[in-house]
């Protein structure tokens, strides 16, 4: 296949790149599956490979344990997995998981670390994304201390609908438990105002989104923050 044909860049970032830039990483990438569940990283586990993800979404976890954990953010199109290499570290604290199937372009750490020092325009999008990463972990934790869980759940659907190319998505009440901080009682009572108006489909782990503008009304303004900070 020509240039002139190649396929759009899924990746936001990647996209982003001058052409000559993308096309020296080119040798380096490789499209991998994103599966249902899948750990990525692990806690103080030495990264080897960083990840620009196509469709999906990888949450974020952060906890005293396997067990006890609390989703702290999503990476999708929009962004990396491996911030951390950027960042002069070797290994993240946080607990990456596949939650939306989807793909992404896989990359060793070593090429990606010396990517970042070549002084091309890699370490300036991966800034400005930083920043964006930042503002959605900073402002979820506001969103998770003083907002309903109706409007908490409101917002993260819309963020996991913005990255993933379905309305469609596998969802287990575990997870969403974790990822409001809250009992999984609460979490299908959430659920089930947001399903009674007709807003999502919601059954045997599988979330369908129905109306997304309902879902931007119920959501709080916290959505927009993060959003807002996303854009260029």
């Amino acid at each position: 296949m020509s240039p002139s044909n190649s396929p759009p860049i899924a990746n936001e970032l990647l996209a982003a790149l001058p052409k000559k830039e993308y096309q020296s990483l080119q040798s380096h990438l490789e499209e991998i599956p994103l599966v249902f569940e899948e750990i990525l990283y692990k806690p103080a586990v030495v990264i080897s490979d960083v990840y620009f993800p196509n469709s999906g979404v990888i949450s974020l976890l952060a906890g005293v344990d396997e067990r006890a954990t609390v989703e702290v953010g999503l990476v999708g199109k929009e962004g990396i997995l491996g911030l951390a290499i950027f960042m002069g570290r070797n290994a993240s604290q946080n607990r990456a998981v596949v939650q939306g199937t989807g793909s992404a372009m896989k990359m060793k750490a070593t090429a990606f670390r010396r990517e970042c020092n070549n002084g091309g325009a890699l370490p300036r999008l991966l800034q400005r994304y930083t920043y964006s990463l930042l503002t959605q972990i900073t402002q979820s934790a506001v969103c998770n201390q003083f907002h309903s869980v109706e409007a908490r759940l409101a917002r993260w659907l819309l963020m996991t609908h913005d990255r993933m190319a379905s309305d469609e998505f596998q969802l287990t009440q575990e997870f969403l438990s974790n990822m409001l901080a809250v009992r999984r009682e609460c979490v299908n009572k959430a659920a089930g105002k947001l399903q009674k108006r007709n807003l999502i489909a919601y059954t045997r782990g599988h979330m369908k989104v129905l109306d997304r503008a309902g879902l931007e009304a119920t959501a709080c303004g916290c959505y927009e923050i993060i959003k807002e900070s996303s854009r260029g």
